[in-house]
């Protein structure tokens, strides 16, 4: 193994999936810097003696791009270019058994939530005392911030219970330190992301406790934004509207898969909430938050959607004019109810007709929002320098998959993690430029 004087040699961590596999990396490579080995994360040539790959098994294009980066570092190992090259995260909770008999090259192979075990395998030990501390991949101004883990709605399609298990809820007074640590080393704008922020607190203190953990982050000194990522329709914490409205550093921002809209989909996909409830619930959202962003999720292509659902869809998309929307395909998840239950006979290339319908029915509703921001003035804070620009991005935008705003970067006094003011002078489909 190289290494340095005090060092105890390089370790390059691999994330793949969402930001609550990256808050599992940020927190196991604090502790291998504590321990003095060089820590890097996403390197474009990732060499170090040690490789750890956290990987993601949510649907199936996700579980591919994890297993084709595992075999590129596996045949590295085979050539004994590293030392050891192990697995965490998602793919490798769902397929242990498996991937230790397909791809032998991995020294080891880890869970989700016993990658802690990396340390002691090595012969280092997990320090307790660190458990609230990260090495942040994000730029030092911003965190995510994961309140729970797990999830009990059991969606027809979702594989995400069979991996996390059921919903488990962070202590308050346990998330209220990690903000504050945050909080002395620079933070300022705060991502709470959970499978289901909805159900915060129901396990642990019986009520739903969203709104109260919400304004007690609220009151942290130093905390400059708090956005809230990944909430459930159903029994929907109605409260932080309230705490919304109230708020200055909570941002008029949610991001609530709501999946589709027809009864008949809605049903099928075991959603447990109805289609005149799902337009109530947006009408009260809208009304009790102005100016709020909504950003939600769509699939198309489930077992048993018409064409008639897809046109239902369209037109809730018409009414509800979300400011941000994703969507994806059906994937056929093994062990999930929609794979046990239904045939998945909708061909791939009428799922993606669809998908395409719905993105394309988007785009000109997101474009016709951004175009009447210009002439207003929004606050927003800024990531990082690109080309001529500075790249930043208002309370209504989340990183990486929201628009951004472009202002000058000769612009006198503006600095990367500061917040500022901006006058929106012009704006396409995806971005805002400002000054």
């Amino acid at each position: 193994m190289s290494k340095t004087k005090n060092n105890k040699g390089t370790v390059d961590v691999v994330t793949l999936g969402c930001s609550k596999n990256l808050v599992d990396s940020e927190q196991l490579m604090r502790q291998f810097d504590a321990l003095g080995y060089t820590v890097r994360h996403d390197a474009p040539e990732p060499d170090g003696d040690i490789v750890i790959v956290n990987t993601c098994g949510f649907i199936g294009d996700a579980k591919e791009e994890s297993i084709n980066t595992i075999l590129q570092f596996a045949d590295r190992r085979k050539k004994k270019k590293m030392d050891k090259l192990f697995v965490m995260g998602c793919l490798s909770e769902r397929y242990q058994k498996e991937l230790e008999l397909e791809i032998p090259e991995v020294d080891k192979f880890y869970g989700k939530f016993n990658y802690a075990n990396i340390l002691t395998d090595l012969g280092q030990e997990f320090r307790a005392d660190l458990r609230l501390e990260r090495t942040l991949t994000t730029p030092g101004h911003y965190a995510y911030v994961k309140i729970s883990e797990g999830c009990n709605r059991a969606c027809s399609y979702c594989a995400i219970p069979l991996i996390t298990g059921r919903h488990r809820s962070r202590p308050m007074e346990d998330i209220e330190d990690e903000v504050r640590t945050l909080v002395a080393k620079g933070v300022k704008e705060f991502h709470l992301i959970a499978q289901d922020l909805s159900s915060y607190g129901l396990d642990k203190y019986k009520n739903l406790k969203l709104p109260e953990l919400v304004e007690r982050i609220s009151d942290i000194p130093g905390v400059g934004w708090i956005r809230l990522h990944y909430a459930y329709p159903a029994q929907f914490p109605y409260d932080i509207l309230r705490v919304m409205r109230e708020r200055d550093n909570v941002c008029k921002y949610l991001d609530i898969a709501l999946q589709h809209i027809s009864d008949n989909m809605l049903t099928i996909m075991r959603r447990k909430i109805t289609k005149e409830q799902t337009y109530e619930l947006i009408r009260k959202i809208r009304e009790e938050v102005p100016g709020i962003h909504l950003r939600t999720t769509m699939l198309v292509g489930h077992p048993g959607e018409t064409e008639a659902d897809v046109e239902e869809l369209k037109e809730f998309l018409k009414f509800a004019r979300f400011e941000r929307m994703g969507a994806f395909t059906y994937s056929n998840e093994e062990g999930t109810h929609a794979y046990e239950a239904y045939q998945d006979n909708i061909p791939e290339e009428v799922k993606q007709e669809r998908l395409n319908e719905i993105m394309a029915l988007q785009q000109t509703i997101s474009a016709e929002i951004n175009q009447a921001k210009i002439g207003s003035e929004l606050k927003l804070m800024i990531d990082r320098v690109e080309g001529e620009h500075f790249v930043g991005r208002t309370e209504f935008d989340s990183p990486e998959v929201d628009p951004e705003v472009l202002i000058p970067a000769n612009t006198p006094g503006a600095k990367i993690g500061e917040f500022y003011w901006a006058k929106i002078t012009d704006a396409t489909d995806f971005d805002l430029y400002g000054k």
